[in-house]
Formats: C-alpha cells, structure tokens, sequence
C-alpha cells in the first residue's frame, strides 16, 4: 500500500493534515480503515510505503514499513517489491477508501481467477444507490458506465512485469484509456466515439503485461469511492 499522496489546502483545512491517507473519518484515519480491512479478510502480511508521519501512525500495525521515495511511481515500484516471490499473490489497495470493508476486499479476491491481475470494478447505479448524492464517480465505456475501484490483485510471477508498466495501470484505475492507448492508438478513436469498452482494456492489459487481465464486476461500491477531493472527503466525513 502506497500514502505519499498529499491534498491541497482546502483538503488539508477540513482533515487536520496534508497527508491523504491520515485523514480521519469518524474518529479513525483511512488508512487504519483499509489496514483493518485488510487484516479481517485474511491477508497476513501487510506493507506500507509511506514518509515519517505514516511510519509513526502505523509502524506497529504492519508487518514492514518502507521509506517513500521521490514520486509517486517510485513509490509504487517500492510496494510492489515489498515481498519477495513466494507463490503468494499481491493485494494492491489504495490507503483512502473510507468505506473498505473486509468482506467487499474478501469477495473481490475471491472471484479473480488464477494467474490473472484484477481490478476492482463497481456498476454506477449500485454506486449511486449506496452513496446517494455523493460527489460524480466514474467512467463510461461502449455505453455502460463503471466505478473502477482501489484493490488490484497481482498473481504469482507478475509484479516483475507490472513494475515496469506501473505507471500507466495504476492510472488506468481512474482513466483506462490511457493505458490502452499506449499500445494501441486506434483504441483512443474508439474512446472518442464512445466504443471503447471494458473488453478493450483487458485485452490491452494483456498485452502490455502479458498475463490475463480482468476487471471484477459488481464488486462492492465501498471499494469505489475514494476521497482524492475535498468535495469526497467532506461527503464521506458527514455520511454514516
């Protein structure tokens, strides 16, 4: 799990801090929250990458802690190499989902088959209907409108692979066609006119990485908001 991110003044004003992921919501930081997720559905070893306010706020609730580095990939590449390669898979979670909960983190896992990357993806209506009101979440591709959420998962092998093209497929979780248009141009006329789809994307991830690559439907809509905004973190703070 990365922390690096930092918010602009108007956010900082309204959670106390500049650091994302130390925001509290209704007495606990986001990322105690996903730390706790993660924990409760079975994930037993559990790193964060983050600077010396983190370290202080977690060091003894994770099994290792990493110095953050200069950037924001950078920092990527440092949690993707936390472990070493032991036939396990890697759960990758965004630290400011204020509504993670273990049993959203345990069905996703659950249903990503093996020797395939995932991501988390969350049908807009469901979002909606669980967050009414809520700030605008999502994108829409070939006429079916998704919520791409803050858990990926890495099998066995493939983090090797992923680093190098970390950039454009942690992007992807907010704006897919990024990543499809480093591969395939034609793809970006496809987003355009409103054809390109889910299928594009996990093909194209595919190719990029060379392992299958799928984006989990229907996954819990507590996996797809994330407080990036002031606006987020203000609805997220006031709703229960």
């Amino acid at each position: 799990m990365t922390t690096g991110g930092r918010v602009d003044a108007e956010y900082a004003a309204a959670a106390g801090t500049d650091i994302k992921a130390l925001a509290p919501i209704r007495g606990r930081t986001m990322l105690d929250r996903v730390i706790d997720a993660l924990r409760a559905a079975g994930v037993d070893r559990i790193a964060v990458v983050g600077g010396s306010a983190v370290r202080q706020a977690c060091a003894t609730s994770v099994d290792r802690f990493i110095d953050e580095g200069d950037s924001g990939i950078e920092n990527i590449r440092r949690a993707l190499a936390a472990w070493p390669e032991d036939g396990e898979p890697l759960v990758y979670a965004t630290s400011d989902m204020p509504y993670v909960t273990d049993s959203a983190v345990r069905d996703f896992v659950s249903r990503v088959p093996e020797k395939t990357i995932a991501i988390s993806l969350t049908e807009h209506d469901a979002f909606v209907r669980r967050f009414p009101k809520a700030p605008p979440f999502g994108i829409t591709l070939a006429g079916e409108r998704v919520v791409n959420g803050g858990c990926f998962l890495l099998p066995p092998g493939s983090t090797t692979a992923v680093v190098g093209y970390a950039t454009k497929l942690f992007e992807a979780r907010k704006a897919p066609w990024k990543m499809v248009g480093m591969v395939q141009p034609m793809a970006l006329l496809k987003f355009a006119i409103g054809r390109l789809s889910v299928a594009d994307v996990e093909r194209a991830a595919h190719r990029i990485v060379g392992f299958p690559s799928l984006g989990v439907r229907n996954c819990a809509p507590e996996l797809a908001y994330d407080a990036d905004t002031a606006t987020e973190y203000r609805y997220a703070r006031e709703q229960s």
